[in-house]
């Protein structure tokens, strides 16, 4: 605020300080200028019609034309336009406004001027030669031998026009005739065709006072003819003064109210703004929170349940379309199936899941018996589709992007893990319940199974086993393993790895050898004796993606929980070079050879449900 004060405190000071009398001369001739922005016009210079004739210095004359531009008049009746003056180097550079200045030389007698041509802004041209012109048939050239040509006289279709110097024998102008004589011209000048001249003078030598900041003027009494002199300033009265005064202060408090109401504009304006970010956060959050809907609004949202997309143990996915024209994808319940922990699992868990790799929850309904779950919908499905040949169909996405669905799966179990308030574990991570959206970006899906569990605990205690067979972690099945923790869905998430890698599942009755029936420990021996994979690989970048996809998933699939790393840590091997991966040891090694590698406590604290 201080600083718009003083901001305007200094514009209205300036313009309380341009009210006040200017400098001027004690002889009445001040400089002046045909219009704004003009040439300044000043002694040795004088401005015919504007200042005395005893304000300049003979020959200097200026002039307004009525486009009030300044004209330098030279004898005899030359007008060149002024473009610049500079008084310390002496020096007034002027154009033709036709931009033919040869167009007026017959009039030009330089020599009884002041001045002296220059053919640059440094260099003067004391060569004044006579010279003659002709016209000529035909069409021009630049030069030959010593005659010239001068375009801006030579625009005449059929002709040109010529000029020789006079020292010079006229021969060789066949075709031409001559159309007049100049006498003293400089070489320079009539040879020009850039319209860009410059003239300089030598007395009087008012270049010094400029220098100096001061005035020059005219005083026939001193042997030079002129004099510098210091710009007085012309004193104020006591009346100019107090109104200059009361100008300054009135303008001082008009920009501090002014500077007061900005100020205030500012803080109502920021307010009003956080407000609105208030209120916007608001709406967001209450979009992002899981809407209710009643059974009449299910019905509306999938037209009676018109566009089937799946069905399962669990109940029916139909297609819907909500009123924005987003659409949803929404999940019957079974009514006879269970006492409604899945449904409350799938609010609980997803309700509070915002992540680019998990199923969003828009909605649900509880309404009497019907029981129904509301998600995005995803157009290409489960991941299952794509990993799994169904009746010959290859719906092979690639390596890159089997890499990349990886990464994204990994990372939305290290959000579950570690990403919201209370851990989630999912339970039943499978290729089933990864669904790709149109960029084959993979979210994770299907909380029925989920726990929940604070992130300082460990473990959590199970009456029951659950998931999908061939991805439930051993600790599941049997506590000779260790407790149920984090670390099976880090289980799973490794035998769904493997799958990927292998295209099919883990275990496979319709293979040729016994020794492939379990896809994992045969593809382990295999890597472990650096074997190939046995499956379809273009280039070394394609069998690199393939060899970390399958030591990520072995060690992810240790028998023990401690063996298996951490999300976070899978999703830095699957970020890193394979290089840098080692081999985990062999997970399918005899019961024996495990207890021997297992640390004396291998437990962990155990929560309720």
């Amino acid at each position: 605020m201080v600083i718009i004060i003083f901001h305007f405190f200094l514009i209205y000071s300036a313009a309380a300080v341009g009210l006040a009398p200017p400098s001027t001369y004690l002889d009445g001739c001040q400089p002046m200028s045909c219009k704004r922005g003009a040439p300044s016009v000043r002694f040795p210079f004088q401005l015919k019609g504007r200042q005395n004739e005893s304000c300049g210095s003979p020959g200097f004359n200026l002039s307004c034309n009525n486009k009030n531009q300044t004209v330098l008049e030279l004898p005899k009746s030359v007008k060149l336009l002024v473009k610049r003056i500079d008084y310390v180097k002496q020096m007034i550079q002027v154009y033709a406004e036709d931009g033919c200045v040869q167009r007026q030389l017959p009039n030009l007698t330089l020599s009884s001027s002041p001045f002296e041509f220059m053919s640059d802004y440094y260099s003067f041209d004391s060569t004044y030669k006579n010279f003659s012109l002709f016209k000529c048939a035909g069409e021009g050239w630049s030069h030959y031998g010593s005659y010239y040509t001068i375009g801006c006289l030579s625009r005449e279709p059929g002709s040109y026009v010529k000029y020789t110097s006079s020292d010079y024998p006229n021969t060789d102008l066949f075709h031409c005739s001559r159309t007049m004589d100049l006498r003293e011209v400089p070489e320079g000048l009539i040879s020009d065709e850039s319209n860009n001249l410059y003239f300089n003078w030598s007395r009087p030598e008012c270049g010094d006072c400029e220098a100096r900041h001061q005035g020059c003027r005219r005083n026939d009494t001193k042997p030079s003819g002129f004099e510098c002199f210091v710009i007085p300033i012309k004193h104020m009265g006591t009346r100019t003064k107090l109104m200059i005064s009361g100008i300054s202060i009135g303008s001082f408090f008009l920009a501090l109210s002014l500077s007061v109401v900005l100020y205030m504009h500012h803080l109502h304006k920021k307010e009003k703004d956080a407000q609105g970010k208030i209120e916007q956060f608001l709406e967001d959050y209450k979009a992002l929170k899981p809407s209710r809907y009643s059974y009449a609004d299910i019905k509306r949202i999938t037209f009676d349940f018109k566009e089937k997309l799946g069905q399962g143990g669990y109940g029916t996915v139909f297609k819907g379309t909500l009123s924005n024209d987003v659409s949803v994808a929404v999940k019957l319940l079974n009514n006879f199936k269970g006492n409604g922990e899945e449904f409350i699992n799938e609010v609980s868990s997803m309700g509070r899941i915002h992540h680019v790799n998990v199923t969003r929850l828009v909605g649900f309904c509880a309404d009497g018996y019907h029981r129904a779950l509301v998600y995005e919908y995803l157009p290409n499905e489960s991941l299952e589709k794509f990993i799994f040949g169904d009746k010959g169909e290859n719906h092979f996405l690639g390596w890159e992007k089997l890499h990349e669905i990886a990464l994204g799966i990994a990372k939305g179990i290290e959000y579950l893990h570690q990403g919201c308030e209370q851990r989630i574990l999912h339970f039943d991570i499978k290729p089933h319940n990864i669904l790709l959206d149109q960029h084959f970006n993979p979210k994770i899906s299907d909380f029925g199974l989920a726990k929940l569990c604070s992130k300082e605990q460990s473990a959590v205690s199970m009456t029951a086993a659950r998931g999908t067979m061939g991805y439930i972690a051993p600790e599941v099945l049997s506590r000779n393993f260790g407790n149920v923790s984090y670390k099976s869905d880090v289980y799973s998430f490794g035998m769904m790895l493997l799958e990927m890698v292998g295209g099919r599942k883990n275990i496979d009755v319709k293979v040729e050898h016994m020794s492939q029936v379990y896809f994992p420990e045969w593809v382990y021996n295999r890597l472990d004796k650096g074997e190939a994979l046995g499956m379809s690989i273009e280039n070394e970048e394609h069998d690199k993606i393939a060899k970390k996809l399958t030591i990520v998933g072995l060690w992810c699939i240790q028998w023990y929980p401690v063996d298996r790393p951490s999300m976070k840590s899978v999703v830095q091997m699957l970020e890193g070079e394979v290089e840098h991966l080692t081999v985990p040891p062999n997970p399918f090694a005899s019961k024996e050879e495990m207890r021997a590698k297992l640390p004396i406590n291998r437990e962990l604290p155990t929560i309720s449900e």
